[in-house]
């Protein structure tokens, strides 16, 4: 199942049910599961791990060195790729940046052609990020999210689940869970129809709805909605919502898009 053009190092262990593509590049101790499949050209280097079912696209690169100027060769780090996920063609997904660091990716991940995980990047399951979508180091994104093509995020920064991001979009602040969110650093609203096909029932939706309103429309700052939120109970997913907003990244949370004239057009 190793294609004869292929470099294999000595160090790598493959599942014997793995398939390797032409001029595949296996280079250190990188381990592939059971059923992975790695199309020709792509490099696979440094102490990476992917899980079994993972396609990895044409050219793509994966465990390469971080793009961090205080890095140095001598730092051991790696990457750690969950089960079942599709990476399409050139695909970079760097190494921690620190002793010890992991950039991490859960569970049947969709990342298609072109997208940046840059290093120490923590991403859940069941997401899709579209074309040339760009994450900076340090980045935590959670679960079904979709983030738009060409798309680009600043480091540090939070996203959270069942969010939908507008391509094209820049973001240097956190996108709360159950929102949509484009343009730069502007919270469109709910992603109402995103929560309807994930099953979040038509309560569920009203709890969220009421504390979406609360911070983002009652004209109170942050603390202060957040402070009349904790004044009663919440449901789960309206608790995971508040909790987003009690202890939001150092780069605060993305703002509400007021409507205008021109949006009625």
């Amino acid at each position: 199942m190793i294609h004869p053009t292929a470099l294999v190092s000595a160090e790598a262990q493959i599942d014997p049910s793995a398939e390797i593509g032409a001029y595949v590049i296996i280079e250190g101790p990188v381990q592939i599961g059971a059923g992975c499949r790695i199309a020709p050209h792509a490099q696979i280097v440094g102490d990476t791990v992917i899980g079994e079912g993972t396609a990895i696209g044409r050219a793509a690169v994966i465990g390469e060195f971080p793009q961090d100027i205080g890095f140095t060769p001598a730092i051991q780090s790696g990457v750690r790729i969950g089960r079942n996920n599709v990476i399409r063609e050139h695909v970079t997904i760097h190494r921690g940046s620190k002793e010890g660091g992991l950039t991490e990716v859960g569970d049947g991940n969709f990342i298609m052609v072109g997208a940046h995980l840059g290093h120490d990047v923590k991403l859940g399951s069941k997401n899709i990020i579209a074309n040339a979508a760009l994450i900076a180091g340090h980045v935590h994104l959670g679960n079904n999210t979709f983030l738009g093509g060409g798309a680009v995020f600043h480091q540090f920064l939070r996203i959270g689940d069942y969010c939908v991001v507008q391509g094209n979009s820049s973001f240097s602040k956190d996108i709360p869970h159950y929102c949509s969110a484009g343009r730069t650093n502007l919270i469109t609203g709910m992603n109402i129809i995103g929560l309807r096909r994930q099953g979040f029932s038509s309560d569920d939706r009203k709890h969220i709805k009421e504390l979406f309103d609360l911070i983002y429309r009652s004209g109170r700052n942050l603390k202060q909605a957040v402070a009349e939120a904790r004044t009663r109970t919440w449901p789960d997913h309206a608790e995971k919502f508040l909790q987003f907003f009690e202890a939001p990244s150092k780069k605060g949370v993305g703002t509400l898009r007021m409507r205008s004239e021109a949006d009625d057009e």
